[in-house]
């Protein structure tokens, strides 16, 4: 009999890799979805509802052997919509977990940013979830994933600036000597995968990046641009000022156009911060998973 697996964001760029890779194992997925869904394939169910109805989440989780909690809000103008979704939303969820009293492994999908708290809304949003969680687990296995920058087919963050770069141009932001890491997604999904059915393993913030030791440089970045497209590339400084200025375009439209903004002050201070290199030896020691795609393979294969 397989295993059910209880997924958030299952309809998001991340949350549909996740699913497909949970199917591909022979997992049943039961998935949240705010919006109809007439996917048929096998082992696969919808749920409809979100985060803010507790009643929606405990049919979600009822009989899960396990729940992977992908959503969150990475866009917002304010403090209070990503505590709202990033921390009020995860207690809830666990809440129905807990309640399901079927539920034996619990995996947060987190962020790198909340290795420094102190840097954004989000950041902080994802810090204070981790310890809440942390605290309210008790029997479930619970385990915390810190993705660092994740992209892949279907994302719509980092493709605008892979694009650029295989153009010719690399919008610098921060400093020179800024160190960077990045993720395929569909290194992790199969992360995700791997902790549900490894043995029982240390309740840590598991750092996940493609492996590059130390993280990438602006100039590194910039060589393997321009060895792909055979071509040089020139880096272009973005000036704080006018990041400054395009975040508070950006909030001032958001509220016209009626969506969240994903620039603003607060996410300045993460997008400019000089150290996101990530170490992946710890989720390595305890599962054996090893990253399969680097940023020049994705590049040269235009997997992004």
């Amino acid at each position: 009999m397989s295993k059910t697996v209880a997924v958030t964001g299952g309809t998001g760029f991340i949350g549909k890799y996740i699913v497909d890779d949970l199917l591909s194992r022979g997992f049943t997925v039961r998935a949240l979805t705010r919006t109809a869904r007439h996917d048929s394939r096998d082992n696969l169910v919808w749920i409809r509802g979100s985060l803010e109805e507790y009643g929606a989440l405990a049919k979600l989780v009822a009989g899960a052997d396990f729940v992977v909690h992908c959503a969150g809000q990475v866009r917002g103008r304010k403090e209070a919509i990503f505590t709202q979704c990033n921390v009020e939303g995860s207690l809830r969820l666990m809440q129905a977990a807990k309640e399901s009293g079927h539920c034996r492994r619990f995996l947060f999908i987190s962020s790198l940013a909340a290795r420094h708290p102190e840097l954004s809304w989000y950041a902080n949003s994802k810090f204070v979830a981790e310890q809440e969680l942390t605290a309210m687990a008790s029997d479930i296995e619970l385990g915390i994933f810190r993705p660092t920058a994740v992209y892949g087919t279907g994302d719509t963050e980092l493709k605008p600036l892979f694009s650029m770069m295989l153009r010719g141009f690399l919008p610098r932001f921060g400093t020179s000597e800024t160190q960077l890491s990045f993720l395929h997604v569909s290194d992790l999904a199969m992360a995700v995968s791997q902790w549900l059915i490894a043995d029982r393993t240390t309740v840590y913030p598991y750092e996940l990046c493609d492996g590059h030791a130390g993280g990438y440089s602006w100039q590194r970045i910039q060589e393997i641009a321009a060895a792909v497209r055979n071509g040089p590339v020139r880096i272009i400084g973005i000036p704080l000022p006018l990041l400054k200025f395009i975040a508070d375009m950006s909030t001032l439209i958001s509220q016209f156009v009626g969506k969240e903004p994903m620039l603003t002050r607060s996410k300045i201070c993460e997008l400019t911060h000089p150290d996101w290199s990530a170490n992946n030896k710890c989720l390595f020691e305890n599962m054996n998973w090893f990253p399969r795609v680097s940023l020049e393979y994705a590049l040269r294969h235009r997997l992004f």
